[in-house]
């Protein structure tokens, strides 16, 4: 496993992170399976765990509590996040502050989070939705100062909303945000307009999410996949979605090097970028974390390769189903 210095915190993470979402709120999660392959992928050097309140309502934060404490020799990094206070996933331009994250339940959902990871000090601490219009808002500023200052977070951050990775570039340069959490792939490219160079200039840490767009990009998908009604991504990929994205994931499968996967050469894409610290794949199986842990050893894709997966940028705008 290779590391990367996330930004001014000056934590050494792993290239490969872990995703928890996964573990809550999809289907297919089984406890046994889930400690497996979180214990696995410690043993093979990852280090940065991202969870969520939001995850089966602290059921995800506290599966990572338990994994921190059977590795009390190990220094792992948690993030979590504080859910939206009116549970809307993503914000919108018209929410106010006043209604998703007042400062007593910035504080209250700290609290929660403590508890849940079993843990004084949250390494990150990430709001789960953002709009940049609260920018300048004393309320929350006031109240991550305090919080800092107690010794119950060490750093903050700001999970962006889908697609919209612009709306946070105002925040950031309040100096009181540490790292920014953005969906980056080979088809979300435009991270890399204005984020990735305020992030280089001001020297915050970037966690790279949905490496494999929601699936997508591990090649699987077809246009009769279907999911359970009580899986998330039975609303997500809606036809006008799962079709588009079926086609654009086909028209990758020329460009995938012999002897490489569509994953591995999606998080090979990403890890090419310096800008990104640490990308967060979802692991539930066994064979997962052993697939994308390897995926750490310095290669990157070819410059030729690069160039051309350059040209598979989509680029999306929220939409009702796009949550």
């Amino acid at each position: 496993m290779n590391y990367r210095t996330f930004g001014r915190t000056g934590w050494e993470v792993s290239e490969i992170g872990y995703g928890m979402w996964g573990l809550a709120d999809w289907t297919g999660s089984e406890r046994s399976q889930i400690e497996k392959a979180l214990d696995l992928a410690v043993e093979r050097g990852c280090n940065f765990f991202d969870t969520a309140w939001g995850y089966g309502s602290g059921l995800s934060e506290q599966i990572l509590g338990e994994l921190l404490k059977r590795h009390p020799e190990k220094t792992l990094y948690s993030a979590t996040k504080i859910p939206p206070k009116n549970r809307k996933w993503p914000s919108k331009p018209d929410f106010q502050l006043d209604d998703v994250f007042p400062s007593d339940y910035i504080v209250e959902y700290t609290e929660k989070s403590l508890q849940n990871l079993g843990v004084e000090t949250i390494n990150l601490l990430q709001f789960h939705v953002w709009e940049d219009a609260w920018a300048e808002r004393e309320e929350w500023q006031d109240a991550i100062t305090k919080l800092t200052q107690q010794g119950k977070v060490r750093a903050w951050g700001i999970s962006i909303n889908r697609w919209e990775p612009d709306n946070s570039l105002k925040t950031l340069q309040t100096g009181l945000i540490d790292a920014v959490q953005v969906i980056y792939n080979i088809f979300d490219q435009n991270p890399e307009d204005n984020l990735f160079p305020l992030c280089r200039e001001l020297n915050l840490g970037v966690i790279a999410r949905v490496p494999f767009d929601e699936g997508t990009l591990t090649g699987t998908f077809t246009k009769e996949t279907t999911f359970p009604a009580n899986d998330w991504r039975s609303t997500y990929f809606v036809p006008e979605n799962l079709n588009s994205s079926v086609d654009h994931a086909d028209a990758l499968k020329p460009l995938i090097p012999e002897g490489m996967t569509m994953p591995e050469m999606a998080l090979r894409f990403i890890l090419s970028n310096p800008d990104v610290h640490t990308t967060i794949p979802g692991m539930r199986q066994l064979r997962n974390v052993e697939a994308n842990t390897a995926v750490s050893d310095g290669r990157g894709l070819l410059p030729e390769l690069l160039h051309e997966l350059k040209g598979h940028r989509w680029d999306r705008t929220p939409t009702e189903w796009s949550q």
